[in-house]
């Protein structure tokens, strides 16, 4: 690499070539007195005052290129343009060149005009000795190079021509070889040294940069050697393993480092030979990575690998965050948020996990839910914050209460219980009754005490019959036993309860059958004007008449459709048979389906009813679709998104049994209605209670300014009905008063009916 010249070379390098122009002063001392002496020498030999002079001119020479090199030391070099170093450099060139002009004049007056020998012979060998000395201090400048050799050359070559001795001539062509060397010597230099300068500016560079990375990379890094020395280790890795300063642990063992670590820091004693140990399972690749956990919730992953030298790179870094958020992650996915028990799923890991720790004892096991009665009118009464307060009490009783027991969250309102080995099952048996006892009565939340009951259902079996799913199906059917008895009690499995199980699964499998096969039928309930003159919608009701069995009640088998998840494909044949129908009605009659909350779940009930109303050409006007507050708990985003798209369609929407969920009031106004279908529990004791009246025109109140048209169930005495016409309390009336559940034929008749009444009194009206 050649240096550029001094507009392109960089300025710091090419102000360095310029101060050596200035350096080894002690040499110029030295030389400033050989060239003295030898002139002065020299003149007492010829007896010439020429070179008394120029002794004399050398040292004044010299005396002023010291006072400039002072003038150079002074000035500021960073503050310097390339034009003003450019400038500097004619200086101290002109300055040297000064020295050799005189040496050169000396020689060729030697040559010419003395003509002695020993003149010759001294000044011609320091000219020669001064200008080999050119090339080690001069390098850095080409021009000084130059014009030092030409201004001591061009008198000797001079003199010796004018002296007309064809030997002297020849001698003195050979100096221009000399100078040609010279002048090459010093450009091999200024190129070696320039391109060691600009190699090490990289180096520094990169070694700068390589260190800058060191210093802020997150990881921690440690370099060795085959003997496990430290050669390179980064502050991260000393502020991770807090074992001092990078600086101080060069060359040391890295092994006794981690044990002085150890011993003075925050680690484990046994941790460091754990290090070397996992480090070397790493660089062998028995291992790509091991996560150390150290004390102060400090966790460090390593990764190792080995060097072609012998040594190894070990680099580590602190994830200590990511694993509290895996910790975090993993508790969410094992236990409840809401009571911090652990979840259905983990408690039967936890189950099979002792199971296979006591896989040689022997002895019964114990296996119970727990049910909370009533929670849901907590929920209702008092809201979600303080239910969820009560829930949260509750399970911790029950953990303080249940000992050895492991504890689980089931699901909602229940919790379920694994009772391991006990002596004998009378004494298990024993425990479960006395926990069941124990964690019932009152309970103080949110300044409020409740008097809280739990039913509880459980099976005791040996272990080696244990099956976690058939377990749960035993307890479940001992806890639905309970609850069918008498609330807060408690039964425990008995063989029987599999007989009526079998009977519900068959049944299930009938049923399954029965929608298979469009094997209900429909009833349909009408809704009359509050005066009764006039049906203004028939509610769609399916009936299952089992062939051996009979009729099965709907909440019977409504109830097992939801279980099984068939519950949609009788809602499509309910939708389809009710539209069919109900073009057999007379035109101002509509038909109104109850949709589930399955049905609700996704988009797919829009084209369900879509396809219903093709198939039968009923306009949609006349379609009413009831839905019930428990289909709006879980998406409600996307149930107000379907009922929209249905209303938009001209759809009635009704919302059914309103008044029994937890939030009812907050539906009426952010939901896409046109009818509050008001619960029967609202009517059922107007007469009697003016409270329960009060409340229900209250309800009714408020819809109206909303918009809404009011339907009251569960009508079923006159007295309530001429209440409810006393304060205008509905617009129209569903309930026995007027009609039970009748077929589809039995509408139009009913209606025709009416006509018939009402017929007299308008033609009296007219008349």
């Amino acid at each position: 690499m050649k240096p550029h010249n001094p507009d392109r070379v960089p300025k710091d390098v090419y102000l360095s070539f310029v101060s050596s122009l200035s350096g080894n002063r002690m040499t110029l001392l030295a030389g400033v007195i050989v060239h003295s002496a030898t002139f002065l020498a020299v003149a007492a030999k010829t007896q010439s005052p020429v070179y008394i002079f120029l002794a004399v001119a050398v040292i004044l020479v010299f005396c002023a290129r010291m006072a400039i090199f002072r003038l150079f030391d002074k000035v500021n070099k960073d503050a310097l343009t390339f034009a003003e170093i450019e400038r500097w450099e004619k200086i101290l060139v002109v300055g040297a060149a000064g020295i050799t002009t005189l040496l050169g004049i000396g020689s060729g007056y030697a040559i010419f005009f003395t003509r002695d020998s020993f003149a010759e012979l001294a000044c011609i060998a320091v000219t020669m000795a001064t200008m080999v000395s050119v090339v080690g201090r001069n390098y850095g400048s080409r021009m000084a190079v130059d014009l030092q050799t030409f201004s001591c050359c061009l008198p000797m070559i001079i003199c010796s021509v004018m002296t007309l001795d064809f030997y002297r001539g020849i001698l003195s062509v050979f100096l221009i070889p000399f100078w040609l060397t010279t002048r090459a010597m010093a450009t091999g230099v200024r190129e070696f040294l320039y391109e060691n300068v600009i190699a090490r500016r990289e180096i520094a560079s990169i070694a700068d940069r390589f260190d800058t990375a060191l210093s802020n990379m997150p990881h921690g890094l440690v370099m060795v050697d085959e003997e496990n020395r430290i050669q390179v280790i980064n502050r991260k890795a000393c502020e991770l393993l807090k074992i001092g300063a990078p600086d101080r642990l060069k060359d040391r063992d890295l092994g006794a480092v981690l044990r002085y670590g150890a011993r003075y820091s925050f680690m484990d004693a046994s941790q460091p030979e754990l290090i070397l140990r996992q480090l070397t399972q790493v660089a062998e690749g028995s291992l790509s990575r091991t996560l150390i956990h150290f004390p102060e919730a400090l966790s460090l992953e390593f990764s190792a690998s080995r060097r072609a030298d012998g040594g190894a790179v070990l680099i580590f870094e602190d994830v200590s965050t990511r694993v509290k958020a895996e910790q975090k992650i993993l508790h969410m996915v094992r236990f409840d948020a809401l009571t911090g028990l652990p979840n259905r799923e983990y408690f039967g890991h936890l189950v099979q996990d002792y199971l296979a720790r006591q896989s040689k004892k022997r002895g019964p096991l114990g296996f119970m839910i727990l049910d909370i009665d009533e929670f849901k009118h907590v929920n209702d009464m008092r809201g979600h914050v303080t239910g969820d307060h009560l829930l949260c009490a509750i399970a911790m009783r029950v953990r303080e209460m249940a000992g050895s027991a492991i504890v689980g969250r089931l699901m909602g309102d229940q919790f379920i219980l694994f009772f391991p080995h006990a002596r004998d099952r009378q004494v298990l048996d024993a425990s479960i009754r006395k926990l069941h006892a124990a964690i019932q009565g009152q309970y103080e939340v949110d300044e409020i005490t409740f008097l809280v009951s739990l039913s509880a259902g459980y099976a005791v079996l040996e272990s080696d019959a244990f099956a976690m799913d058939e377990w749960s199906v035993k307890a479940d059917l001992a806890l639905f036993e309970s609850k069918s008895r008498l609330k807060g009690g408690i039964t425990g499995f008995e063989h029987e309860m599999d007989g009526r199980y079998i009977e519900q699964q068959k049944l299930k499998a009938d049923l399954r059958e029965a929608v298979a096969a469009n094997a209900l039928h429909l009833m349909f309930q009408p809704m009359f004007k509050a005066d009764g003159t006039r049906i203004e919608c028939a509610e769609a009701l399916a009936r299952w008449v089992h062939p051996e069995k009979g009729s099965i009640p709907p909440d019977v088998f409504i109830r097992l459709a939801e279980e099984m998840g068939i519950i949609s494909q009788i809602t499509r044949f309910v939708l389809f048979k009710a539209c069919e129908e109900c073009m057999n009605w007379p035109d101002h009659i509509a038909v109104s389906v109850n949709l589930s909350a399955r049905d609700l779940r996704d988009a797919d009930i829009l084209s369900v009813v879509s396809d219903a109303l093709a198939h039968s050409g009923l306009e949609a006007s006349r379609l009413h679709l009831e839905i019930t507050e428990s289909s709006l708990i879980d998406e409600p985003a996307v149930v107000r998104a379907i009922l929209a798209e249905l209303r938009s369609r001209d759809i009635t929407i009704a919302i059914d049994d309103f008044g029994t969920g937890f939030s009812s009031l907050s539906y009426l106004d952010t939901l896409p209605l046109d009818i509050v279908k008001i619960d029967r529990s609202f009517v059922r004791n107007i007469v009697e209670d003016t409270r329960r009246l009060k409340l229900l025109r209250g309800t009714v109140h408020l819809a109206r300014e909303l918009g809404l048209k009011i339907v009251v169930e569960g009508v079923e005495t006159h007295e309530q009905l001429v209440l409810l016409n006393k304060y205008r309390s509905t617009d129209l009336i569903q309930g026995y008063v007027f009609s039970p559940p009748v077929p589809s034929k039995e509408i139009g008749i009913l209606s025709q009916a009416l006509n018939r009444r009402t017929a007299p009194r308008r033609r009296s009206k007219v008349a």
